[in-house]
């Protein structure tokens, strides 16, 4: 159990959207802490929440239509919900920082790279121009940008699109903040370039001793990545343990249908099986009931499940899941 002060501590975060539809539900009361130098991955389909979730923790979201409704993000002390417009914005610029899933719509296309990495530097440090140059030619190397004091020249088109995701990830390191989120930074980019940008990741994490929200639809890519995992689904956190002990011991339904629907090329009676995909559709969250959100896609649902949500609940040290059944004595031979 980690005994010192979390560098980051959400509570009942609530997100909602208003629509002609109707309200959107996005996110239901989420709440963990996040230690300094720690890695969590939250993970969950499209839809569920994850990137809402992340953008609600630096203000981002486009009010109207959306609205945070209640809950406290505290980070060092300071209530990021509750703070001023211009503190929270130099709060963006050098404690916080974020990297979006497009490097090409997050990037301005009429601005060299060097200018947008730069720009910060000049507004949240004030550091003269020469200065910020020299700082963006060290950044770009520190990505692993070849020929640096050439490509901040370039513009966004002139990049491939892991080194367009590498100069995205130099402009959020460039002031240090102390927490990155990373909001599916390598979703639009093969397999091998994925791979180079999770280790370069982990890499400056070790250098810079940066705390890492990694949000992702993949369970797989955040195994050597995160210490710890968040389960979500329709707004909610449905289960969460460190990284060794979900893989191990799945609990909640939800968590199982993600690992059984990953490939696998270990040893063992999981390799070489069909993968199994998670039956039914992603609820509507426009108009939630108080059942169980996953209920009606789930194989282990009981008559409680309808009518009522579960909270989440301790299984094991620092492993918590948010269901009424133990899906270990219901059906051990689905399990993994």
């Amino acid at each position: 159990m980690n005994n010192q002060s979390p560098l980051m501590s959400v509570k009942d975060l609530t997100t909602r959207f208003h629509t002609e539809d109707g309200t959107v539900f996005a996110v239901n009361g989420i709440s963990y802490d996040l230690f300094e130098g720690e890695t969590i991955a939250v993970v969950g389909e499209s839809g569920c929440g994850k990137s809402v979730h992340a953008l609600s923790i630096m203000r981002l979201i486009p009010t109207p239509p959306g609205e945070i409704v209640r809950g406290e993000v505290t980070f060092q002390g300071r209530d990021l919900l509750k703070l001023p417009r211009d503190a929270m914005r130099h709060v963006r610029g050098t404690e916080i920082a974020m990297i979006f899933q497009d490097p090409m719509t997050s990037l301005n296309p009429v601005f060299t790279i060097g200018y947008q990495i730069a720009e910060p530097l000049r507004e949240h440090l004030n550091m003269s121009k020469k200065a910020a140059e020299e700082r963006v030619v060290e950044l770009l190397d520190m990505v692993g940008i070849s020929d640096a004091a050439e490509r901040v020249k370039s513009y966004p088109h002139e990049f491939s699109g892991g080194m367009r995701q590498r100069a995205m990830i130099a402009m959020a390191l460039s002031c240090m903040p102390k927490l990155l989120i990373a909001d599916e930074p390598t979703t639009a980019l093969d397999v091998t370039i994925q791979a180079q940008i999770v280790e370069l990741v982990k890499r400056l994490r070790a250098e810079l001793n940066m705390s890492i929200i990694w949000i992702t639809h993949d369970l797989g890519i955040v195994a050597g990545l995160a210490e710890r995992i968040l389960v979500m689904y329709a707004g909610y956190i449905v289960e969460t343990a460190p990284v060794k002990e979900l893989y191990a011991n799945p609990s909640h339904p939800y968590t199982l249908g993600l690992l059984r629907s990953l490939p696998r090329v270990d040893k063992g009676r999981a390799a070489g099986r069909r993968l199994i995909p998670i039956a039914g559709l992603p609820p509507d969250q426009i108009d939630p009931t108080n059942a169980c959100p996953f209920a009606p896609r789930c194989q282990f649902a009981v008559e409680r499940c309808l009518s009522e949500n579960p909270s989440l609940k301790s299984i094991g040290p620092r492993h918590q899941i948010a269901c009424w059944v133990n899906v270990h004595e219901a059906a051990p031979e689905v399990v993994r």
